[in-house]
């Protein structure tokens, strides 16, 4: 029961105090890939936690606590002491009741959006090269549309997509470096990344971490990006077309936002803070593995702690 309790606990510690102190931090901006990891990581170990925390209820009262000890070679009643449950055969059921629903949600979420977003994502892309036309030269398809507009589609048929008014609109250095910026999010996979943040969302809807992260990711991913194509192309290529494209965008209430995201994108390109020392990436890198990792090692401490101590004299 206590190690429920802790993991129960991490997962509220977790899923409301991370959505602040990620919501604060200057440094992802400065390390956006690094910081949707550390979201992604942050918010499924939330998930994970209470999982787990369903089946540490159920572990005392049936197969797995005497397997689990065999397995580890501990004693079998330490194991289970450690692991006792309060309440008995109601508790565990409880707990079992948790984790199979936290297992069933998930499994359900994740199959739910893969499956319309990767039939989506081909029929876009199919439909895009009915009414469009292929350009070599550029690598992308192009649409007759006086807006301007540029966008990639991800999934089994990975297509970058342009319209006539974008072509139209933005130089060559421009084009260049929205074409890459749109590569990039290609071969970033981030549509990978986005799908896992809203993934996370549909599972708990009402934890902060998981909504914050649905539009944090996206939002990063966009950054990242940007530092893709300008390792490529000039900055202020970038930054231009960025203003040309979000100018000719209808001007809905609901791309407020976007709009002011286009903005923050824009100052960052156009005045770059200094890259995040190798130290603190590091330190960062093992803050993120260790949130993914911590859940599992706050379920295993007592089986670990059971082996550690040994057999019960006389048992």
């Amino acid at each position: 029961m206590t190690i429920a309790v802790v993991l129960v606990a991490y997962a509220v510690c977790v899923g409301t105090l991370g959505a602040r102190m990620l919501g604060r931090a200057k440094w992802t901006a400065r390390a956006p890939l690094l910081a949707m990891v550390t979201y992604l990581a942050a918010g499924w170990s939330v998930v994970a936690a209470l999982g787990l925390a369903g089946l540490t209820l159920a572990v005392h009262t049936t197969a797995l606590g005497g397997g689990l000890s065999h397995l580890i070679g501990a004693c079998v009643l330490r194991l289970r002491a450690t692991y006792a449950t309060p309440g008995g055969a109601m508790v565990a059921g409880l707990g079992l009741t948790l984790a199979g629903a936290v297992v069933a949600r998930t499994a359900l979420s994740a199959m739910t959006h893969l499956r319309a977003a990767g039939r989506q994502a081909l029929q876009h892309a199919q439909t895009a090269r009915l009414v469009g036309r292929p350009e070599p030269a550029l690598g992308a398809t192009l649409i007759d549309h006086p807006q301007p507009a540029a966008y990639c589609v991800a999934g089994r048929d990975p297509t970058v997509v342009l319209t006539t008014g974008a072509v139209q609109a933005l130089d060559a250095d421009q084009l260049a470096a929205v074409l890459a910026h749109e590569r990039a999010h290609l071969t970033g996979r981030h549509h990978r990344l986005i799908a896992m943040a809203r993934i996370g969302r549909q599972v708990l809807p009402f934890v902060p971490l998981m909504r914050d992260a649905d539009a944090q990711v996206a939002r990063l991913a966009e950054m990242h990006a940007d530092d893709a194509a300008t390792r490529t192309c000039e900055p202020a290529p970038l930054a231009t077309a960025l203003v040309i494209l979000a100018a000719g965008a209808s001007p809905a209430p609901a791309l407020a936002a976007a709009a002011t995201d286009a903005v923050q994108r824009i100052q960052r390109m156009l005045g770059p803070a200094e890259p995040l020392g190798r130290t603190r990436r590091r330190l960062l890198r093992t803050t993120a593995a260790a949130l993914a990792l911590a859940p599992v090692l706050l379920a295993l401490a007592p089986a670990v702690l059971a082996l550690a101590l040994g057999r019960v004299p006389g048992a």
